[in-house]
């Protein structure tokens, strides 16, 4: 008999696996409805709250989880510190429509891929589900200038090597690892080492952080981050 876990999988194979989480039925009812017409997306589940959205996402194991920021009973922030911890697998793509410093401060450390305003199209939002499920960075021009002032590092990037400098443009572009590899001719496994390497020098915990860092310095144009995945 297949287990639980092994039945999702099959069910959703070839499909990327979405949770929403909000606390407004007709936003979720929404979402869901324009969703489900995209058949390389699956709907797996709902919840209204934080700790709902943390219960839920143990259970069905999406890989994208599209969070509100303000919920009742546990916020969206820190949801996505207890899932980033629980279910590093799981990518948190924050659909909000707060825009205060605090708030995408926040969902950034807490470790969301991304952060997209509820005024985002339809199929700019059904692609950046995508991209975020490959680990591409998704951050909306607004988020993306409120956060560079606050990301901690170096004020030049001399201590990473050319390499890895050529990888953090990609990176913050909004490339996966795969495509990284691709454009520099080297391995998938190699461009994840490089990605390790520049995280500890800059002392930053996620892709998310390091492209911000990246638009900081003038690596990448802060209108251009992210670009390339969407």
């Amino acid at each position: 008999m297949i287990d639980t876990q092994a039945e999702l999988m099959l069910r959703g194979a070839g499909r990327t696996r979405v949770l929403i989480a909000d606390d407004h039925n007709v936003v979720r009812a929404g979402l869901r409805a324009f969703l489900d017409l995209d058949s390389t997306l699956e709907v797996v589940g709902e919840a209204a709250n934080g700790v709902e959205a943390i219960r839920v996402a143990h259970r069905m194991r999406p890989e994208v989880i599209l969070m509100d920021l303000i919920m009742p009973e546990l916020d969206g922030i820190a949801a996505s510190e207890v899932i980033r911890r629980e279910l590093p697998e799981t990518k948190v793509l924050v659909l909000t429509s707060m825009l205060e410093d605090a708030s995408v401060r926040g969902a950034v450390r807490a470790g969301a891929i991304g952060y997209l305003l509820k005024d985002t199209r339809a199929p700019e939002l059904v692609q950046a589900i995508k991209a975020a499920a490959a680990g591409q960075v998704q951050l909306s021009p607004s988020a993306a200038a409120r956060l560079v002032r606050e990301v901690a590092g170096p004020q030049r990037a001399e201590m990473l090597s050319e390499r890895e400098v050529d990888v953090l443009r990609l990176l913050a572009r909004g490339r996966a690892n795969k495509q990284i590899g691709r454009d520099l001719g080297i391995a998938e496994k190699t461009v994840k080492t490089h990605v390790s390497s520049i995280l500890g020098k800059l002392g930053v915990q996620s892709r998310t952080q390091a492209a911000l860092y990246a638009g900081r310095v003038g690596l990448v144009p802060l209108d251009q981050l992210g670009e390339d995945s969407t």
